[in-house]
C-alpha cells in the first residue's frame, strides 16, 4: 500500500519540475534531475508515484536466451505484475536503447493495472503505441525492435542509477512535460510545502512581468515592495 497521501500526491500535480529542482538545489541536491528521458508524449497530466524499480545488466548470452521470456518468474514479467497501483515502475535500462525496457503489452498492463507512469533510460519498443496510452512514459529514444536478449533483467525494487540518478524504492517520481525528478523519500512533504510557496511567488511575478515589470527586485525577491504587493495579490487569489 502506498505511503504517499492523496493530499501530497495531489499537491504535486500542480509542482513542476523545475521548481522541485530548486529547491533540492538550495538543499544541497544537485543531481536529482534524470538525465537523457523524456516524454514520448507531452501534454499528459503530471505523473507522481513512488518509485517501484527493475534493474538490467548487459546479458550473457548462456543465460539470457529468448527462451527465458517463458520463464512465469521472469524479473520483467515480475516487475510489471507487482508494481504496486499508483507507483512508478522506474528502469535501470544503462542509458542503452539497443533492446527494450518493455513494449506496448507490458504497458499496456501497467495502465489496466493502475500504475502512475513508467520511466526507463533506455528506450521502448512500440512507443508509438506507448505514447497514445493513458499512461505517462518516458524515455530516452526509441528501442530496435528485434533486438530482445541486450540486456538481462536481475534485480526488482533494490536502489538502482537511472540517467545518472540514484533512486531508492519509495523515493517519489514527479514528471512533467520537462523531464523527471527524484524526490527522497524522507523529504516529500517539506519539499511539497515549500514549493507550493515557491509556485505561488511565481505566479506573482508572471502576473508582474506580464504587466511590465522588471524582474529586478522582483525575482529573486530583494525589493519590500513586492512583498506587501505579493501579500495582497495573495489576499485576492
Amino acid at each position: 500500500m502506498s505511503s504517499l497521501s492523496n493530499t501530497i500526491r495531489s499537491k504535486l500535480r500542480g509542482i513542476s519540475t523545475a521548481t522541485v529542482a530548486t529547491y533540492l538545489f538550495k538543499k544541497g541536491l544537485k543531481n536529482q534531475f534524470i538525465q537523457g528521458v523524456v516524454p514520448l508524449k507531452k501534454g499528459k497530466p503530471t505523473m507522481v508515484g513512488e518509485a517501484f524499480t527493475l534493474r538490467y545488466i548487459p546479458a550473457r548470452e548462456d543465460l539470457n536466451p529468448i527462451s527465458v521470456f517463458k520463464d512465469p518468474k521472469h524479473l520483467q514479467r515480475f516487475a510489471v505484475e507487482e508494481c504496486p497501483k499508483e507507483s512508478v515502475l522506474i528502469i535501470d535500462s544503462r542509458k542503452d536503447a539497443r533492446a527494450a525496457s518493455a513494449g506496448s503489452i507490458l504497458a499496456t498492463r501497467l495502465m489496466k493495472r493502475g500504475v502512475a507512469g513508467i520511466v526507463t533510460d533506455g528506450g521502448f519498443r512500440d512507443s508509438a503505441e506507448i505514447a497514445n496510452l493513458d499512461l505517462p512514459s518516458y524515455h530516452n529514444r526509441p528501442s530496435a525492435p528485434t533486438n530482445l536478449t541486450l540486456h538481462q533483467a536481475i534485480a526488482v525494487n533494490e536502489p538502482i542509477g537511472c540517467g545518472d540518478v540514484a533512486v531508492f524504492p519509495g523515493d517519489v517520481i514527479l514528471g512533467d512535460d520537462d523531464g523527471v525528478m527524484v524526490i527522497p523519500q524522507h523529504l516529500v512533504k517539506e519539499v511539497t510545502e515549500e514549493c507550493l510557496k515557491m509556485t505561488e511567488y511565481e505566479n506573482f511575478v508572471l502576473d508582474k512581468v506580464n504587466q511590465g515589470d522588471s524582474v529586478i527586485g522582483l525575482y529573486p525577491l530583494t525589493n519590500e515592495k513586492y512583498l506587501k504587493e505579493f501579500k495582497s495579490w495573495k489576499s485576492k487569489n
